[in-house]
């Protein structure tokens, strides 16, 4: 905030601060809009302007304008004001009435509405359906999957592994292990049209399975290195191989603390048994349904897309072999995913959508 401008004293009630929260987290939110609410929470609690705006990546007079809106007109400031042009034709009872209709109802013979549907049973034209719709946020034709974690040790796991994601212990280091199972080489029936100008890389929608082989990996999220493993199988036998191998790999004076989800053969008595040999291991377990907590899944989905999805694989050797080149590269220059997420802002995050979701449920 700019020197000699005193501060106007800036109080949130509970209603403010859960709509704030919502606006700064919600994933549909306008980037601007959600910037602005972080800014007004942030501000909230007492910190120092020239600090926010170091943390947003914004300057301290734009701290300091939406702080002064807030104060003076609340949560309605934050909005953009209204910007000169042609009069609106739907008035705000018959766009209320489109929300509705499209929040509470799907239309005859299908599960969602488009634009041109709702035009036909509203009497409006599609544009004017999809200019209500990019306003509020509302996108019918998407559908995305959820799944809630049911472990009773959910907030202990939770902050355990993100706790070793910000604050790594010295004097060891910290592997991400997972094994990527049945990954299938693929070859197509026809060869592949290269990319030309004006016209995309075209393959056969069909193909020849020629067997899959299982990718045992170990992300050093530190440094960004990956350690890997091939096997036919994925059987505790192969998974005693990779530890192994990490055994070997891993300096003998580090600890070593290994993040991994509850897959049966994480847990056989062969690999308790193995763990129980070499006391510098240490294991974290991430909770139920949250393999998006390992991070070694971001680099597996890596993998895929630069790799394995667009390539022509004519035997397992081969497609192991493009595995492998792919993994020399990353270790050529590496370079490890940056974890921002504090273990409070993820378990807040999953208890507004376990919220959201018993409000949409109430039985």
């Amino acid at each position: 905030m700019p020197a000699g401008r005193p501060k106007a004293s800036l109080i949130l009630t509970e209603t403010e601060r859960q709509e704030l929260e919502s606006m700064a987290h919600r994933s549909r939110s306008a980037p601007t809009l959600a910037r602005r609410a972080r800014l007004v929470l942030a501000c909230a609690e007492g910190e120092d302007s020239t600090r926010v705006a170091r943390r947003l990546r914004i300057s301290p007079t734009t701290v300091w304008k939406w702080r002064k809106r807030f104060v003076s007109q609340r949560v309605a400031g934050l909005l953009d004001e209204p910007r000169p042009g042609a009069p609106r034709q739907i008035d705000d009872k018959k766009i209320e009435e489109v929300i509705i209709r499209t929040l509470e109802s799907t239309p005859r013979g299908a599960t969602q509405w488009s634009t041109r549907s709702m035009a036909k049973a509203t009497g409006y034209s599609h544009m004017t359906i999809s200019r209500v719709w990019r306003a509020f946020g509302l996108q019918p034709h998407r559908s995305e999957t959820f799944k809630l974690s049911s472990d009773p040790l959910l907030i202990e796991k939770v902050r355990d592994v993100v706790g070793l994601y910000l604050n790594p212990p010295e004097h060891a280091v910290v592997l991400c292990v997972d094994e990527k199972s049945e990954i299938q080489a693929l070859d197509r029936t026809a060869p592949l049209l290269p990319m030309q100008p004006g016209q995309a890389e075209r393959r056969t929608h069909d193909y020849k399975r020629h067997g899959t082989t299982s990718l045992f990996a170990a992300l050093d999220v530190q440094v960004g290195r990956v350690l890997c493993q091939t096997h036919r199988r994925h059987r505790s036998i192969e998974f005693r191989k990779f530890l192994d191998q990490i055994d070997s790999h891993v300096p003998a004076e580090l600890d070593v603390h290994i993040i991994m989800d509850n897959y049966g053969t994480h847990k056989s008595q062969m690999i308790r048994n193995w763990f129980a040999k070499r006391p510098r291991f240490h294991i974290h377990f991430t909770p139920t349904y949250s393999s998006w907590l390992n991070q070694v899944e971001r680099w597996f989905a890596e993998l895929t897309q630069k790799q394995i999805r667009r390539g022509a694989h004519r035997s397992i050797p081969e497609l192991e072999h493009a595995i492998q080149v792919f993994i020399d590269a990353t270790n050529a220059k590496p370079k490890p995913f940056v974890w921002v997420k504090t273990a409070d802002d993820i378990l807040a995050s999953i208890a507004r959508f376990a919220q959201r979701t018993t409000q949409a449920h109430p039985e």
